[in-house]
């Protein structure tokens, strides 16, 4: 069992240091945000004055904060005055602090020693003690958005810790973006005394997570970081993106965190013996994080890939057959036999199992449940999606709309699309295997009405096929790492 984290990310009551009534200082910032995203526990702000900000009386010092109201503290002041605030702060009640506030040991020696004397003073007061200099911290399942920054997340599966706050902001883009979600996010900062490894733990055992996403520049012990990441990818996946990679990168996490960057290639080897999905980018972490927080894992490693044009089909047949992860199924004759009843003579017998456009109206839900019921059938990736709903688009735009039938032509198109997403899912649900859905109008049209629908499934409509079936390796890869220790 970990720390306890509850006090920081369901905490029964928020102060802030730092409040004054300029916007664009981090106190105010926080305090808005405090007010803005449903937080209902009590909120109180510290300022140098007495007086009121955002509605919200201020308290002049620490000492005004009543007993027992409040368990997170998050620190907007200078570190000159940080060790007195937070002793106090304990003295109330405060459980847990976060210090957004930056001058330690990024900065140099007398930074790394008013850090090393924050820590020994949260060690002896047994405060949970997150950063210093990060961004904050967001909590959906209670409204809470602690950080000096936007944007909050909508409320999903996936914990997030970053060692780059930066990067927590991006993952919370794409979760407002896809509308796959996070159940809490933090940034690390220098991670003085509360670890990347720290908060995995805590997420590991949190309700309200699935999956660990974390960012991670460098670690003062790596022995110890992946004996913990063993034990945690046993109870949930882990995906992990690591800054530093290159000499150049090393540096630059020096200076960003104060972080030593360790040897890439040990990182990588210790990852994937811990079991962490490791990714190249920001982009792709968030994908595979949210493939694990929305699809089952697949059985095995083979691949099925439907499509209702032939180029799809082609380029992510590649895509499969050159990953070390997965297999384009030969498929199975009593398969073939059956989509053969249900296509034109022109599909292509083979997978992919390229419809060739000869679905009609009822074709690709019954196909996508008939595949998906198959035992020798792992995953199924499904393209060429979303045709309709374009056609749809450019005619309710064009000149002719809505007469000449075509308001009925349209709505049918659209009804169709959203038919298609809805069918993804339920086959997938039924028959507990990935059915990944990918088009480029993800991002293209993202108001097409079967990018919509997968969203309101709950699920993520990949950028493009690649994106998916690196998605899907990842997901392969963890799925068979479990089944070997098991």
């Amino acid at each position: 069992m970990g720390r306890d984290l509850r006090p920081l990310f369901e905490p029964r009551g928020v102060v802030v240091t730092g409040v004054s009534s300029h916007p664009g200082k981090f106190g105010f910032v926080t305090l808005h945000n405090l007010l803005s995203c449903g937080y209902e526990g009590a909120v109180f702000a510290v300022g140098r004055e007495a007086g009121s900000v955002l509605g919200q009386p201020v308290l002049a010092s620490i000492e005004s904060l009543p007993d027992g109201a409040a368990e997170l503290l998050v620190v907007c002041t200078p570190v000159s005055v940080n060790e007195e605030i937070i002793r106090t702060a304990a003295s109330r009640g405060v459980r847990a602090v976060f210090v957004a506030a930056g001058g330690y040991s990024e900065t140099g020696p007398d930074g790394i020693e008013a850090e090393a004397r924050l820590v020994a003073m949260a060690d002896e007061l047994g405060l949970v003690l997150a950063g210093p200099n990060g961004q904050g911290i967001t909590s959906p399942p209670v409204g809470l958005c602690a950080q000096i920054v936007a944007p909050y997340p909508p409320r999903g599966r996936i914990g997030v810790a970053s060692q780059s706050g930066n990067f927590v902001s991006a993952f919370q883009n794409y979760a407002g973006q896809t509308g796959i979600g996070l159940s809490r996010s933090v940034s690390a900062g220098n991670a003085a005394a509360t670890g990347i490894a720290d908060y995995l733990e805590w997420f590991a055992d949190d309700p309200e997570t699935d999956v660990g996403l974390c960012y991670v520049e460098g670690l003062t012990d790596g022995r110890d970081f992946f004996e913990r990441m063993a034990t945690v990818t046993r109870r949930m996946p882990v995906v992990v993106v690591k800054g530093g990679a290159t000499s150049g990168g090393q540096r630059a996490a020096a200076s960003h965190t104060g972080s030593l960057a360790s040897d890439d290639r040990v990182f990588d080897g210790m990852a994937r013996q811990a079991g962490m999905v490791r990714t190249p980018t920001i982009e792709a972490a968030f994908d595979a994080a949210a493939s694990f927080a929305t699809q089952p894992l697949p059985g095995g490693d083979g691949v099925l890939v439907l499509t209702t044009a032939g180029g799809w089909g082609v380029v992510t047949a590649d895509a499969v057959t050159s990953h070390p992860d997965l297999t384009l199924t030969a498929l199975p004759e009593d398969l073939l036999v059956a989509v053969d009843a249900m296509l034109p003579p022109r599909w292509s017998r083979n997978n992919p199992v390229d419809l060739a456009g000869g679905e009609t109206r009822d074709t690709i839900p019954e196909l996508l449940d008939l595949v998906a019921a198959h035992p020798g059938i792992d995953s199924i990736l499904q393209l060429g999606l979303g045709i309709q709903g374009n056609t749809a688009a450019l005619t309710r735009r064009g000149p002719f709309h809505p007469d000449h039938g075509l308001e009925r032509i349209v709505d049918y198109h659209e009804r169709q699309e959203r038919r298609y997403a809805e069918a993804a899912a339920a086959a997938s649900a039924t028959h507990s295997k990935p059915i990944l859905v990918a088009s480029e109008l993800a991002v293209a049209q993202p108001d097409n009405p079967m990018v919509t629908a997968v969203r309101e499934s709950g699920r993520l409509c990949y950028a493009s096929a690649d994106r998916a079936v690196a998605a899907l390796g990842h997901m392969a890869w963890y799925a068979a790492w479990l089944r070997a220790r098991s």
